[in-house]
Order: structure tokens, then C-alpha cells, then sequence
């Protein structure tokens, strides 16, 4: 599918559950505009809520090659961008010693040109468009330091990087561009303006579970509905990390393989595993916290 084939909001939130992925139509009208404008996407919300698998659904409706750079704190233009090919580059200097050809200008030329270029995320992505379709995934950027932030402006704003012995490097193509943010610190306005904001909240019961039987076909209805109405109660509790979509589909998967059929107190206590992930949170999961919730969904 090509990027002129998802003309209307209505052909991108087709598209995606096509693929599986339960869209709503604020969602499918920021993807719809980016597709268009050329912009990024800033995708916020708790971990667990599918915002990485919308770059993951993108690259695969578009045909499109995924580049995805994990982001951590320390991160640098040597892992993100590029880096130098040292040991080719000290080869060839050894190499133009050994045939005395060693003038400096076109030695300097040769050794910091493209071909010793080792490619990092930003770059492949950047220079991939010329052959194919690429989505770039710059995934859970608030745990990289703020001055990794601003490094990005360029490439956010002009789809382009500047290498000092180069030159400036234009994407042929802009690739599709995805941001995600867990929101464990604020992102700068700078980079929020370079994009299109959305923020991916828990789903409603009624759109959790159609993902759940969308993703997990073989589980019984009535399991699902009791497991979409569990994590929902879950969520209301004080706990240090709620459980996501991600947790959800786990436990339904878990459930189904265990061949339950209903939810009780034993089948929860056994499986809280996949739906806690944390021990103060699991101390606070008691039986009698999972006997009040039971009771109001069985």
C-alpha cells in the first residue's frame, strides 16, 4: 500500500485494523496528516498502551523498511547518526604511506568521505528513502538526555543532517517518523512543535476488548470480557505501574494456554505475574482486593 492509497482518515483506520491494530479516529487523523504533511508523530501515553506497535503497523501496511533506535540515557551521535570507520580509515593512510601517495588535501578527501561512513539509525533512515520507503522509530525518547533532543531538531525540522567533513545530507524521501514518550519527563516545546502530538490513553472496555479478540482469536468471549473487565478494576487501584494493553494480551494468552475458562481467585493468583510487575503492586493484590473485583464482574 502506498502512502496516496490512505487518502481519508477512513483508509487509515481501515488499513490499521486490517492489520490488526484497533485505531480510533483521533489516532487515524494524526497518522492521516503526517502521512500528508510530512510531519512527525509524537506518540505519549503509559508503557503497554501501543504506541510502539503503530510504527511497527506503518512500516508493514506501507511496505516500508522499520529503523527503530532505541533511546537510553548517555545516548550519542556515534550510536544514533554515525560514526567514523577508524580501522578502514587508518588502513587506507597506511596503505597511501606505503605507495607515497600521501597528499594531505586528497588523502583527507578519500579517508572522510560516504565509503567510511559507518551508518547509524538516523542516517540509514535518512539516506534509505532514496531506495525504498522507510519508517523511522525513535522509541521512548524521554529516556534519552535532553541534549540528545536537541540534536534531533535538524532532523526533524528539514529531514537532513550535517556531517562537518561532508557537508549536509538530504533525505530523498522523508521517512515516516514516530517519537514515543512514556512521559517520565517532559519533552522540550522545541521538539514538540516539529510534531503532531497524541496521547494513547488506556482503551475503554469496549476497545480492549475488541483488541483482545482480535489478538488472541481462540479465547472464549466471556473469558475475555471478564479479563477486560479485571484489568479495568486493576487500573483503579494505587498501584506503582498500572497494567497496560501489553499485560492484558499477556494474560489472555497465558489464560487461554492454561486452558481456563473463567476468572477466579486462584487462576489470578497464579497468573498475577503477567499483569503486576512490580512486588510492591503485587503485595497490594490480595485476595480480597481480587474477591471485591470478582464479585462486581462475575
Amino acid at each position: 500500500m502506498t502512502v496516496d492509497q490512505l487518502d481519508s482518515i477512513e483508509a487509515v483506520e481501515t488499513a490499521m485494523r486490517t492489520h490488526d491494530y484497533i485505531c480510533d479516529r483521533s489516532l487515524a487523523t494524526v497518522i492521516f496528516l503526517s502521512l500528508k504533511l510530512e510531519k512527525p508523530i509524537l506518540l505519549e501515553g503509559e508503557a503497554g498502551v501501543g504506541k510502539t506497535e503503530v510504527a511497527k503497523v506503518l512500516a508493514e501496511l506501507l511496505g516500508a523498511k522499520l529503523i527503530r533506535l532505541q533511546c537510553y540515557e548517555g545516548l550519542d551521535v556515534s550510536t544514533a547518526l554515525y560514526e567514523w570507520n577508524f580501522p578502514r580509515q587508518m588502513l587506507h593512510i597506511k596503505i597511501a604511506e606505503a605507495t607515497e601517495d600521501t597528499r594531505r588535501e586528497q588523502l583527507e578527501r578519500e579517508i572522510f568521505s560516504p565509503d567510511y561512513l559507518i551508518k547509524r539509525p538516523l542516517l540509514e533512515a535518512i539516506q534509505g528513502g532514496e531506495h525504498e520507503r522507510v519508517v523511522l522509530l525513535i522509541d521512548e525518547i524521554d529516556r534519552s538526555d535532553e541534549e540528545f533532543e536537541a540534536f534531533l531538531l535538524e532532523i526533524l525540522s528539514d529531514f537532513q543532517i550535517s556531517i562537518p567533513e561532508i557537508g549536509t545530507l538530504r533525505a530523498t524521501r522523508p521517512p515516516v517518523v514516530i517519537l514515543t514518550s512514556n512521559r517520565t519527563r517532559d519533552i522540550h516545546d522545541a521538539l514538540k512543535r516539529r510534531c503532531l502530538f497524541h496521547w494513547i490513553d488506556y482503551p475503554t472496555f469496549e476497545k480492549e476488548y475488541e483488541i483482545v479478540r482480535t489478538k488472541v482469536p481462540d479465547i472464549h468471549g466471556d473469558l475475555a470480557k471478564q479479563v477486560c473487565q479485571f484489568i479495568e478494576s486493576m487500573r483503579e487501584q494505587d498501584f506503582f505501574k498500572r497494567p497496560g494493553v501489553a499485560e492484558t494480551l499477556d494474560w489472555s494468552r497465558a489464560l487461554l494456554y492454561l486452558g481456563r475458562s473463567r476468572l477466579d481467585i486462584p487462576t489470578v493468583h497464579e497468573t498475577l505475574g503477567c499483569v503486576l510487575k512490580y512486588k510492591e503492586d503485587m503485595d497490594k493484590a490480595d485476595a480480597d482486593l481480587f474477591q471485591v473485583i470478582l464479585n462486581t464482574i462475575c
